[in-house]
């Protein structure tokens, strides 16, 4: 996997080098996470050609350290295996709607959501998408990112500068949060 950033890296310039690429084997745009900042995914040698391409075509690319070549036809195997582990799986109703990244619009429905969770795996990440539908139709105004850093956070204020957004990285954040809800 790469990460294509810079002004030049959009999806269109990461469509292209992925297509260089996928001579080699396997290469696809794996997630459109902000203008500047999309990711390629595929096998070694296609991603190194990918990564060529990109930087001929102007953007920077970082390969990513990554145990796997995530959110790509690769990942077929561990998509089946979702896909059984879920088939037996209860799936409620959501309350609130969940904006799915495959689709970046949202659903309530249970068997969608299966569904979109199998194609997740193998599937692109469509997070500035998602990120606008939630800021724009949903009106969001307030992300909380749980776990260790703030780079989602960041990325989601760059889509949606008005949003606040919020990392919550310790039992301490987390209790200052829940006290402003």
């Amino acid at each position: 996997m790469a990460s294509l950033i810079g002004p030049k890296a959009d999806v269109a310039l990461a469509e292209e080098a992925a297509l260089a690429g996928s001579e080699l084997g396997v290469c696809v745009v794996a997630s459109d996470n902000n203008a500047g900042n999309v990711v390629i995914s595929g096998a070694k040698a296609a991603v190194d050609r990918a990564i060529e391409k990109a930087k001929e075509l102007g953007a920077r690319a970082i390969p990513l350290n990554v145990s796997a070549p995530f959110h790509c036809p690769l990942m077929a195997p561990a998509a089946e295996e979702m896909q059984r582990a879920l088939a037996s799986t209860l799936i409620a109703a959501p309350r609130t709607p969940l904006v799915t990244n495959v689709t970046a619009r949202p659903t309530l429905d249970p068997e969608a959501i299966r569904d979109l969770l199998v194609q997740q795996v193998t599937g692109r990440v469509r997070w500035r998408e998602s990120i606008q539908w939630l800021a724009e139709e949903g009106a969001v105004t307030r992300f909380a990112e749980l776990g260790s850093g703030k780079v989602l956070t960041g990325i989601a204020k760059r889509i949606a500068p008005d949003a606040e957004g919020v990392a919550l990285n310790s039992p301490d954040d987390l209790e200052a949060f829940a006290k402003t809800l």
